[in-house]
C-alpha cells in the first residue's frame, strides 16, 4: 500500500520555526512533483509550495520569503522548513504527490493524513 506520511507539526509561537517532513512509502516506482497543501478552519485548502522531481520550485505569495520546500529523492521524502510564523499559518498541513507505483504502473496523485501546525502565543 502507498502512503504519504506527514510529521513535524505542533503549537509555536509566532515568529518561531518548523520543518515538516513527509515521507512515502510502498512499492514505488517514480516520484514527480511534490507539495504542501493546507487548509485553515472554514476556509479552502490551498498550494503552499510545489517542488518538481528536478528540483525547481514555486510558493503561494503568501509564504514567499519565509518557507523553504525540498526534497529528498532518495529517501523519498519532502520537507517544508517553515520560519516566521504568523497565526495565519495556523492550518492542517498536507503532503501531495504525484506517483507511479509498482502496482498499477499509472501516475497518480496521492495524499497524505495532514499534519496540524498551530501558531499561537
Amino acid at each position: 500500500q502507498v502512503q504519504l506520511v506527514e510529521s513535524g507539526g505542533g503549537l509555536v509561537q509566532p515568529g518561531g520555526s518548523l520543518r515538516l517532513s513527509c515521507a512515502a512509502s510502498g512499492s514505488i516506482l517514480s516520484i514527480n512533483a511534490m507539495r504542501w497543501y493546507r487548509q485553515a478552519p472554514g476556509k479552502e485548502r490551498e498550494l503552499v509550495a510545489g517542488i518538481t522531481s528536478s528540483g525547481l520550485t514555486n510558493y503561494a505569495d503568501a509564504v514567499k520569503g519565509r518557507f523553504t520546500i525540498s526534497r529528498d529523492n532518495a529517501k523519498k521524502s519532502v520537507y517544508l522548513q517553515s520560519n516566521s510564523l504568523k497565526p495565519e499559518d495556523t492550518a492542517i498541513y498536507y503532503c501531495n504527490a504525484d506517483m507511479t507505483t509498482g502496482t498499477t504502473f499509472v501516475l497518480r496523485n496521492y495524499w497524505g493524513q495532514g499534519t496540524q501546525v498551530t501558531v499561537s502565543s
